[in-house]
């Protein structure tokens, strides 16, 4: 099982009905009662697609009829089928959401008198297999107090949103299958632009926003024909820009989409998608889960017409303003994503320049032997998510677009004492201003003046970012474009404009992506540092 399997937890959104009164939005869709509090409208569980059970399985979701009468919205849809985590992480939830297949659907809030108000779409992550939009950590009102309508929506997970087949491609009018998770959020976006205006939202300012498997799910979206035109900003944290598999054929080491829906189902002893899809959810869940299926997206020509790193050469994707960033301590509460460690500095030297030949110095003075645990930790920090950020800005800004780096390296006691600084999602709950719905296992954030400073300065820039495409906030430091210094905001103990983020630690990810690119039987992931395959030599274009 790939290891990021666990990185959300559900933490259902805090509510109360006793204290707020009844309010109605009559959207296209149909009219449905949230709630309205201190001056904010909330509507949870509107559902945008019909449920995705039995035939309808695996297929691209169906836009759901519009309803007569008013459906109630004042209660959470349920969470997307998805494995429950064995492990004990930080992420572990106090306790599960409910779940089912009937899990389509999308929560808003609004500010009671929005008119044309810039609106932010949230994708949760967990490595799309875990994950829910009600997760507690998300509650979008205090991004809502800003001025935005703001809406985070589910979309089907694991086996269930991601499995590639024959027999599916066979059933599709395009030759196609998989990626039924991204067609949902594709769908969400539809939803967001008919609808939103009911609900105060602008559909012609829409910023999409996720958080590692959401920010993976951002790129998609912006190299994805059919979603273009239905958004007109991103920000993407903590995003993984690593190789993708075909849904024909076997590349870069790894095999096709269909074939390893094939090998679920054969070792499933399922004669066929037909006995696949008569399943119990649940059972099939588990059981792929024991066969080590990891969902992923597939290169299939028409909902994702290339690999990530290509369409974006290409100049292909979405010309938009985006916002991009990672955290400093990624990897310390994903350490099952390292190899095991050498025994000695020495034995780690060696396995570099074995590993990296004429690339070797270069890694070594980034990754040095002397802190070498320390430096296995930056290493596979920075080839899944530092180099992704520094590339996404990068190739916007060169489409004429603002682009805006940062890093998050912000501590706090309790975090620090666990060995956890700046770890893997760390920023959300101050860039949702969260501190009171995390769950059981989080490194307790204090209610100091300082804690609450740094989430009211994120809660500005995202927020801002989103309204205008430039992130400013009230009382902090203005935030530099990247250009040609390599402009960032270091989230440290203080927001601080900075240039030139970690020198050579692009320009060498770069360099090793574009030569097992062209070599074309590695993938470029997290096999780095002392897991990384020999080298490929130097290639045209690198």
């Amino acid at each position: 099982m790939r290891p990021w399997l666990v990185l959300t937890a559900a933490i259902l959104l805090a509510s109360n009905p006793a204290q707020a009164a009844p309010s109605i939005a009559k959207a296209p869709a149909g009219t449905v009662q949230g709630s309205e509090s201190a001056g904010m409208r909330t509507f949870f569980g509107i559902p945008y697609a019909e449920p995705p059970v039995g035939n309808l399985r695996w297929r691209p979701p169906v836009p759901l009829a519009k309803w007569d009468g008013v459906r109630p919205a004042t209660e959470l849809g349920k969470a997307c089928f998805q494995p429950t985590s064995k492990l004990a992480t930080v992420y572990n939830p106090a306790s599960p959401p409910p779940m089912s297949e009937d899990c389509l659907t999308l929560n808003v809030w609004a500010p009671a008198k929005a008119k044309k108000a810039p609106v932010l779409v949230w994708i949760h992550g967990g490595a799309l297999q875990t994950g829910f939009s009600g997760e507690g950590t998300y509650n979008g009102g205090k991004l809502a107090d800003r001025g935005l309508v703001v809406v985070s929506i589910n979309y089907r997970l694991g086996v269930l949103g991601w499995l590639a087949h024959p027999e599916l491609s066979a059933e599709s009018k395009d030759g196609i299958s998989g990626n039924y998770g991204l067609l949902d959020q594709i769908l969400a976006l539809r939803w967001v632009h008919d609808n939103i205006a009911a609900f105060g939202g602008d559909p012609s300012n829409v910023t999409i926003m996720g958080e590692s498997a959401g920010a993976l799910s951002v790129m998609f979206l912006m190299q994805s024909p059919p979603a273009q035109g239905l958004f007109h900003k991103a920000i993407a944290q903590s995003a993984y820009m690593i190789t993708m598999p075909d849904l024909k054929r076997d590349t870069f080491g790894q095999p096709s989409g269909e074939s390893v829906g094939t090998y679920v189902q054969q070792h499933l002893g399922a004669s066929g998608i037909a006995a696949m899809r008569a399943m119990e959810p649940k059972a099939l869940l588990e059981a792929a889960a024991k066969l080590n299926y990891s969902p992923w997206a597939s290169v299939d020509g028409k909902i994702l017409p290339d690999q990530t790193v290509n369409t974006f050469d290409q100049k292909k994707q979405s010309r938009i303003p985006m916002l991009a960033g990672f955290n400093q301590g990624e990897i310390r509460s994903l350490t099952i994503l390292l190899p095991t460690a050498p025994a000695t500095a020495a034995d780690y030297e060696k396995e570099i320049r074995a590993r990296y030949g004429d690339l070797a110095d270069a890694f070594l003075k980034l990754y040095p032997a002397t802190d070498y645990r320390e430096s296995m930790l930056a290493a596979t920090r920075d080839s899944l998510y530092g180099w992704t950020a520094e590339r996404l800005v990068r190739d916007q800004a060169a489409l004429g677009q603002r682009a805006y780096l940062y890093l998050f390296d912000h501590g706090y006691p309790a975090m620090d004492k666990a060995g956890l600084h700046a770890f893997h999602a760390s920023e959300l709950p101050y860039m949702f201003g969260t501190f009171d719905k995390l769950g059981p296992n989080w490194p307790k954030i204090p209610a100091t003046a300082t804690e609450q400073s740094m989430s009211e300065a994120m809660l500005d820039y995202w927020a801002s970012f989103a309204a205008t495409g430039k992130p400013t906030a009230k009382n902090q430091p203005a935030w530099p474009a990247y250009g040609a210094t390599r402009s960032f905001m270091h989230f440290a103990s203080t927001p601080q404009p900075a240039s030139e983020l970690m020198p050579g630690m692009f320009k060498l990810n770069e360099e090793v992506m574009c030569r097992r690119r062209a070599q074309g039987n590695q993938p470029w992931n997290w096999n780095v540092g002392i897991a990384s395959p020999s080298m490929p030599p130097k290639a045209a274009g690198c």
